[in-house]
């Protein structure tokens, strides 16, 4: 056998022929997800530099003197035989390294790197001639210190970073050395000559990285995973005559691995004197199923594996990131250890690596179907008790499996349960992580054949003892994703696993155990925060408050306050109203207050809605009913907004001259005609008219029922719509009130056509809590109604600040309070 530059396993000369293998083709490129990892490090690295040497320039200058100074007294000989050999060396190893790549067919790789180097080399050749000319000062001086004579990033390594970030010599440690030599002397001359400080250095460096790998993903790489014949040959080496392959799963599967199935022509003992099945004949009944771990992939969902890892605690999660080579000796440990304990998997036949980008994990094969696959008439009690069986065998031996859904449990056509795909397993595990595995199973076997089927067959082989400890654990968050994604769809079933359980034994009642370093909705909350204070800081300390202070009347400035604040109070009973389960009223308040800080985080239409609905959620109203009862409040609320504004608008209209200029002028009316036309040419379209009757399909199946449902209860309906009717006067009052502590005075259907007119066109606005275009509306409106334009600014900046800006801090320890007692 004879092994090629990409790993395939070949027969050699005069030996018989590979074996067929029947796979779809391979795709000839492949976007890595370690490429785009390393991109984004290198990005986020300088970034870093950058943020470094700006806050930090006197260092950076401190460090490059005394590496300046300390290099001053090295011998002048070596240096510049350093310098020599940097010069010719750091283009050299890299021109060498291609050519021999070229030799070995490899072209397309050394293309690649080409065109990586010739953007980094653009890249900075533009920065060094341009952007330093047009912008020195502050970073850039720290970056070339020695003065504008001398460039940010090097031109002469940053190109040779990039190449050979992109070439890629993983498994070449010879090559790896002499270029990073090359490339460490080059910089060293540079600090000792002083014409390169160590964060240009450091720029340059991260800047040829990002490049390589951005390309290199960008592009694409060639595909370096061993084909299916090459996998096949590579059995032999094992002592196994493979005779015919073909691929078992997807060739775009979402899967780690690849999958072949195996026929042998002859049948070789193994190392304990059994012999394997050979020839079973054709159709997919194979002797040995092959495991395939591609370098590549062993990066795959890093990112989603770093984010549990920093969100749960430490024993709940797997190891986050595992070499190929570890990822073999694992999965193989795990195999031995499973069947040691006397669980019943596939037997482990043999290891071996396929080249230098790829292993292959053998296993005698099983016929069968998944768990998953298997039709319900067919998944007995005797196969959950089975199954059961063979969770208790790696429980007895401390070994966490660590990804038990669907897939791996195999139905064997013999009727019997087998323990598959062990990639994740772990021994000598901790009593967490063995929990764990017996919620997980709970769970998948739960969404198979319903919670009461799953906890009756576990029982009797597991005990009720074991199955209290699994209480507390069965979280969403301590399931894997596939099984999360159900979950979605049968939101109550760990309630009623639990319910189960606790028939069995009403003593193991327990809450749920802490699973969780910290919740998404914490990080939500703190990010909220900080954009609530970057919008409202800059607000709050544009006003003048001194001058506001002492032009205010103080009584009409407390009558605005109590208005502002009977605002909350109209809000929770406008949701009560349209809710027929009864909802707390002091609660209820603190919801829309803390809706009040949402908003800054969302527009207006958008933040109260997803408070509003979460928290009827949380009082107990299912998800549907939830979203219908918002739904029907804000419906009634706009339909209840437009007749006011019709209203108050035509009385406006006929009794002061002075707001007459708020109708709509020509060209509005021309637009909304405009609007229109194109509207009614939209629906002549079938698909539009598909799309538009589906969503109001959908709006009215949920609200219309809910408004039926509060139409019945005259007590509801007029909770509702006193509150939706309390709610506009509150904030008319507010905006009347604002008016006269600054000596104005208006009409009050005046104030309340400028109050329904900037309401509209804050809750039209896309920017939180409507900013800009609610101050805008309100100062246009109280000018064109009559006020000076000092008086109208200052009413409508203590309006905002009443309504808007003063309850944030409230508003934020209301949201945190809830979020504390589960209300939200």
């Amino acid at each position: 056998m004879t092994q090629t530059h990409d790993g395939a396993v070949r027969p050699a000369q005069g030996a018989a022929a590979a074996a067929p293998v029947d796979e779809p083709a391979q795709p000839y490129r492949i976007r890595r997800p370690s490429d785009a990892i390393r991109f984004a490090a290198s990005v986020v690295g300088l970034a870093a530099v950058m943020l470094l040497v700006s806050i930090a320039q006197q260092t950076t200058h401190g460090l490059q003197t005394d590496i300046a100074q300390g290099t001053a007294h090295a011998p002048r000989p070596l240096l510049t035989l350093a310098t020599l050999v940097s010069s010719f060396g750091v283009l050299a190893v890299p021109i060498a390294f291609a050519i021999e790549r070229l030799f070995h067919k490899d072209g397309m790789r050394v293309a690649i790197a080409l065109l990586a180097a010739m953007i980094a080399f653009g890249v900075t050749v533009g920065l060094d001639d341009l952007v330093v000319r047009a912008a020195p000062g502050g970073v850039l001086d720290s970056l070339i210190w020695g003065g504008t004579e001398t460039a940010p990033v090097h031109t002469d390594i940053a190109p040779v970073i990039a190449f050979v970030s992109a070439v890629g010599m993983a498994g070449r440690a010879r090559w790896q050395a002499a270029t990073w030599t090359m490339i460490g002397l080059a910089a060293l001359t540079g600090l000792t000559a002083s014409y390169a400080s160590v964060a240009a250095l450091a720029a340059t460096y991260l800047l040829g990285r990002a490049i390589g790998h951005g390309t290199l993903y960008a592009v694409g790489t060639p595909n370096p995973r061993p084909s299916g014949a090459a996998v096949v040959a590579a059995l032999e080496r094992l002592g196994l005559r493979p005779q015919r392959g073909a691929r078992l799963d997807s060739a775009h599967a979402a899967d780690e691995s690849r999958r072949y199935g195996v026929a042998l022509a002859s049948c070789p003992q193994d190392g304990d004197g059994a012999r394997l099945p050979a020839g079973r004949g054709a159709h997919g009944d194979w002797d040995v199923e092959v495991r395939v771990l591609d370098r590549d992939q062993q990066t795959a969902g890093l990112l989603y594996r770093v984010w549990r890892l920093l969100r749960l605690r430490g024993a709940t999660t797997g190891r986050t990131l595992r070499s190929l080579r570890r990822s073999l000796e694992l999965e193989s440990l795990m195999a031995y250890a499973v069947d040691a304990a006397g669980a019943r998997t596939p037997r482990l036949v043999g290891t071996c690596e396929v080249g230098t980008e790829a292993a292959l994990l053998a296993y005698e094969h099983v016929p069968g179907r998944r768990l998953g696959d298997v039709p319900d008439g067919e998944v007995t009690d005797e196969l959950l008790a089975d199954v059961w069986r063979q969770f208790r065998s790696l429980q007895a031996g401390r070994l966490a499996h660590r990804r038990l859904e669907g897939e791996a449990v195999l139905v064997g056509d013999d009727g019997l349960a087998y323990l598959t795909d062990l990639r994740s397993g772990e021994t000598a595990a901790g009593d967490l992580a063995l929990r764990l595995d017996l919620a997980q199973l709970l769970t998948t076997l739960a969404l198979r054949t319903g919670p009461e089927r799953a906890v009756r067959t576990a029982a009797p082989v597991l005990g009720e003892e074991a199955l209290g400890g699994a209480v507390p654990l069965l979280q969403r968050v301590a399931l894997s994703r596939e099984t999360r994604t159900a979950l979605r769809r049968h939101k109550d079933l760990l309630t009623r696993i639990r319910e189960q359980i606790v028939r069995l034994k009403p003593e193991t009642e327990a809450p749920p155990a802490k699973l969780e370093r910290f919740r998404p909705r914490t990080i939500v909350s703190i990010v909220a925060l900080s954009v609530a204070a970057y919008i409202v800081i800059p607000q709050v300390t544009s006003l003048d408050i001194g001058r506001l202070a002492a032009t205010a009347s103080w009584h009409w400035v407390a009558a605005a306050l109590g208005a502002a604040a009977l605002t909350y109070v109209a809000a929770a009973f406008m949701l009560m109203g349209f809710v027929p389960e009864r909802l707390p009223l002091g609660r209820t308040v603190l919801v829309q207050l803390a809706a009040s800080f949402v908003k800054l985080v969302a527009p207006a239409a958008v933040g109260g809605v997803a408070v509003n609905t979460r928290y009827l959620q949380r009082s107990g109203v299912r998800p549907a009913l939830a979203v219908a009862s918002v739904g029907a409040s804000q419906l009634v609320g706009m339909v209840t907004h437009i007749l006011l504004l019709v209203l108050f608008g035509f009385l406006t209209g006929s009794t002061a001259k002075a707001t007459q200029d708020l109708a709509p002028s020509r060209t509005i009316v021309l637009a909304v005609l405009g609007l229109g036309l194109l509207a009614g040419l939209a629906l002549t379209v079938p698909r539009v008219r598909r799309v538009v009757a589906s969503r109001l399909r959908a709006m009215f199946s949920g609200v219309v029922p809910r408004l039926v449902d509060v139409l019945q209860s005259p007590k509801k309906l007029s909770t509702g719509m006193g509150g939706t009717l309390l709610l506009t006067l509150a904030f008319t009052l507010c905006l009347d009130a604002s008016v006269r502590a600054f000596g104005g005075s208006l009409p009050w259907t005046t104030v309340v056509l400028v109050f329904l007119t900037a309401n509209a066109v804050g809750s039209a606005a896309p920017t939180p809590g409507g900013l800009g275009a609610v101050e805008g509306a309100l100062t246009l409106a109280l000018t064109i109604s009559g006020l000076t334009a000092e008086t109208a600014t200052s009413a409508v900046l203590l309006y905002r600040l009443l309504t808007l800006w003063l309850p944030v801090l409230p508003g934020w320890g209301a949201f945190a309070f809830l979020q504390r007692k589960e209300a939200l």
